[in-house]
């Protein structure tokens, strides 16, 4: 694969920037403080979704002064359905989940087929409750199901090709502090 670094470069200058640095940690403070006040007594297993979600979780972790165990999944939708049991798992969850109150990390719900997938796994594995974070909502009428949310979000961000903060750009810029749309995108 023949990646021209150039434009990866260029990508990053010419975007918008939708939600600067301050907006990102204004919106990862109040999530920990929405979290905390639900979760802080409930012994919670918080599963990342890979890779998009290793930012996001990286950075509201440390923010969450409770007791919790984390762990990882990567899934991704199989083929071109939209009907949520159809998952192409590249790392399963392993932990048993009985009884568990489990609180799911993604970097962004766009449409949301595959983390309705996965949270419907995950509550058929037995877990007593299962909960979703995200950074970024997208805003937008395409959702696997109406009035789709999370049931934590940091931003609603317009339906444009987002990049920063674990959402890349042609596999680039998950690194970038800020929420930032590709320009003409």
């Amino acid at each position: 694969m023949n990646i021209d670094l150039q434009e990866i470069i260029h990508a990053r200058e010419e975007a918008d920037c939708l939600a600067d640095a301050p907006a990102v940690e204004a919106a990862l403070d109040r999530m920990a403080e929405e979290i905390t006040a639900r979760l802080q007594h409930s012994n919670p297993l918080v599963y990342t979704v890979m890779n998009g979600g290793l930012i996001f979780a990286g950075r509201l972790l440390p923010r969450l002064p409770f007791p919790l165990e984390t762990a990882y999944l990567h899934a991704t939708r199989y083929g071109l359905s939209t009907h949520g049991t159809l998952l192409d798992w590249r790392v399963r969850p392993t932990q048993d989940l009985r009884g568990r109150s489990v609180l799911v990390l993604d970097d962004i719900l766009d449409e949301g087929h595959t983390l309705a997938a996965v949270l419907d796994h995950l509550r058929g594995e037995g877990a007593r409750e299962v909960l979703s974070a995200v950074l970024v909502h997208k805003q937008h009428e395409r959702k696997a199901f109406p009035g789709m949310r999370a049931d934590f979000t940091g931003l609603d961000i317009a339906d444009r090709y987002l990049f920063g903060c674990g959402m890349d750009y042609k596999g680039y810029w998950r690194n970038a502090p800020g929420i930032y749309a590709v320009k003409g995108l």
